[in-house]
């Protein structure tokens, strides 16, 4: 493999694709320049990420659970349309499935993903979505943000690669809190992670 070539990466997603596009705006803008976007896999035919995908030119492919009949059989699939492509690293991008440890051991430390608060707090099990904005609310911290981590077979408990704060404001609801994360956060440090990622796969070439 030649050290000039970018390091493939593949996006998985489940719904709207907002990371997606914040990653596909990062790339077209030169955040990222050590990686190339080469394929997205969406595990819900309906997601709007799909669209976002195909208006940006990039390779689609739609591994339905279901269809596959168990965990095993739908990581299998989509571990063949990784090699198909030759993918080097992986992106969850509000991917709604928890991988096993025998798909994460094929990408070991090539598994970044997005969480939506300040890990250690308001992370793993159960921890997605609105329900971590509304924890954070509950428990009243006046801090939170969002982080960028190696994906391992626990749950929010890989290395953190990057964090970044959201202050909390006085008549903060969890879809306010939520929008602003996204906005002030996760768009600005998962686009960074993956070029710090990409970089690093790249110069082991």
């Amino acid at each position: 493999m030649k050290k000039s070539e970018k390091t493939k990466i593949a996006i998985l997603v489940s719904g709207g694709g907002t990371n997606l596009q914040a990653l596909i705006d990062a790339k077209k803008s030169g955040v990222i320049k050590n990686g190339d976007i080469a394929l997205v896999i969406s595990n819900n035919p309906s997601a709007y990420a799909i669209t976002r995908a195909e208006m940006a030119g990039i390779p689609v492919s739609i591994v339905v659970k279901k269809e596959y009949g168990s965990q095993e059989a739908f990581e299998e699939k989509m571990l063949e349309v990784l090699k198909e492509y030759n993918i080097e690293m992986i992106v969850l991008a509000g991917f709604m499935n928890i991988l096993t440890k025998r798909f994460i051991k094929a990408y070991e430390n090539r598994i970044i993903n997005v969480h939506p608060s300040l890990i250690p707090s308001f992370c793993g099990k159960g921890f997605y979505g609105l329900r971590v904005h509304e924890a954070a609310l509950e428990y009243g911290v006046k801090v939170t943000g969002a982080t960028v981590h190696f994906v391992n077979e626990i749950p929010d408990g890989g290395e953190i690669i990057l964090q970044k704060s959201v202050y909390i404001k006085k008549d903060e609801t969890p879809e306010s809190l939520q929008q602003r994360v996204m906005r002030q956060a996760e768009w600005k440090i998962l686009p960074r992670a993956a070029e710090i990622v990409a970089k690093q796969l790249r110069d082991k070439k």
